[in-house]
This record gives structure tokens, sequence and C-alpha cells, in this order.
């Protein structure tokens, strides 16, 4: 555990010792129950929601209005169940990957995945390979969707992956084809930790990179990500022209060139237009 964790237990100890001094030898509140405690996770989990850079306790303790025990107590429940994710270096909180199991199955059941994947097996039976559609989650990526090709050499971003936004072809897209606000702050807070010797770095060198996908309308990767793969990604605009999602063929290195790879750039966008029409947003 680390000192910040330390810290926050004390006080989420203290706190919970006063109030049981206060309460001695009362009757609990009626919304202490075990039904309005469930009322008050669900909350936090909402407000983690608006939050894609996540939060603290002590923010989610005064945004939700809630002590800081309860706050510090529901979150380690949650965090241990999966629904949310603690960073120790921050000191703070995010969704976890149980919503977005969660989030998965809402989304078949009101068709965002069953509506994009039969336009992603168009695409890969025209390319014949990989398909992925990703959205942005906070300062990563996140497979919703991905068709493989025919050939025997599989991507690995399965639905679930989540991924770097510096070194990715989606990733690009995505902050390249976001509002202003966010990405303005992207491009200048992101940490731009290498993964391979191609990936970008450099600030100035990712603000160019990025302009450079604006102006031309996609984004490649080129062994930035992962060694032997390379991507083409372009934006799936909402009504406000901006990306949503991105969607990307993705190959190794030895099976096309970029610029073959580029060649496939009308027939993303072309995709990418039927998903921004049918998809919600």
């Amino acid at each position: 555990m680390s000192v910040n964790q330390d810290t926050e237990v004390t006080v989420a100890a203290s706190a919970s010792a006063s109030a049981a001094a206060a309460g001695k030898g009362t009757k609990a509140p009626k919304e202490d129950s075990r039904t309005d405690m469930v009322g008050k996770a669900l909350g936090l989990l909402v407000l983690l929601g608006d939050e894609p850079r996540g939060a603290s306790a002590a923010e989610l303790s005064r945004r939700a209005e809630l002590p800081f025990s309860t706050t510090y107590r529901l979150l380690g429940s949650l965090t241990r169940d999966g629904f949310v994710d603690y960073e120790p270096d921050g000191r703070r909180y995010h969704l976890g990957l149980r919503i977005f199991q969660l989030g998965q199955r809402v989304s078949n059941h009101h068709g965002f995945a069953g509506t994009a994947l039969p336009i992603l097996r168009r695409v890969t039976e025209e390319t014949g390979e990989a398909t992925i559609l990703s959205v942005r989650d906070g300062n990563h990526h996140l497979t919703v969707n991905k068709v493989d090709g025919p050939q025997t050499f599989r991507v690995t971003s399965d639905p679930g992956h989540l991924g770097a936004l510096h070194t990715t072809s989606v990733g690009k897209a995505l902050v390249a084809f976001a509002d202003d606000a966010t990405r303005s702050q992207l491009v200048e807070e992101l940490e731009l930790e290498p993964l391979t010797e191609s990936s970008i770095t450099d600030r100035e060198a990712f603000r160019a990179e990025i302009e450079l996908v604006r102006r031309r309308g996609y984004a490649v990767m080129d062994e930035e990500n992962e060694l032997g793969m390379r991507a083409v990604a372009v934006p799936v605009f909402n009504a406000q022209g901006h990306a949503f999602a991105a969607l990307a063929t993705a190959v190794p290195v030895f099976r096309m060139s970029v610029e073959a790879l580029v060649a496939l750039v009308p027939l993303l966008q072309s995709a990418a237009a039927e998903l921004s029409a049918r998809l919600p947003q």
C-alpha cells in the first residue's frame, strides 16, 4: 500500500470512528440501509463517468455530498469488484473494465455492436485484413469491436483492449478530431511514453502529427505501437463534427506497405460515414 493510500485509510478510519462514537446507542438511520448504499455506489459511478481523467476520493466525496469515510468505503468495494480502477500515482479513480463489460451488453441490446459488425465484416472482406472500431476512454482508446481477416497472422487488440492514444492510428484519429478543448488538452497533457523505437515521444512532434492527421483526414501507425504492425484509421463523426469513434485497418508490415494501406482510406471513410449514420452517438 502506498503512503497516499495509507493517508486516505487513516482519514477514513478516523471519520468512521467519529461517526460511530456520535451514533452510539442510537438506531441506524434509514438512509444508511443496504439499499441506500447501492444507490450511493451507483451515484459514484455516474460521477466517475463524467470524469474522463478520473477523480480522487475527496473530490468524489465533495461532489456526491457524502462523508469521506462512506465514499472511500464504497470506492474500495467497487474497486475490489472491478467496477472502478485505482491509480496510485495520482490517487485517482477511474471507471473499470467491469463497467465496459456491462456497457457492451447494453450496446449489443441497443444495436451498437450489432449495427457495426456487418459494416466491419464488409470492410474486412474487401481488404482481407483486420478491421477495428475504437472509442476514446479517458487517455486511452478502447476497442469495442473487431473483425479478423482470413490470414493466419492475427491482430491482438480484441474488444475490451485499452491502448495508447499517441502510438496508434485510432488513438491519433480520436485526438485529432475531438472537440477543440479536448484535443488541446490531450495534445498538451498526454504522457508520451515510448512503446517502440518509432513511438512519438516529443511534444512538438506529437502536436505536428495531430495537425497532419487533421489536414489529411486519416491517421497512420507504422510500428509505433507494436513492432511488425502498421495501421490506418479514419474518424467516425457525430452530428457536431467530432469523432465519437475511429475505424481502422491493421496489417503486418510484411503484407502491406504504408502506401497500399493509405489506398484503403476511401473505403474506410465510406464505412465510417455509414457507421456515423447508423450508430447511437
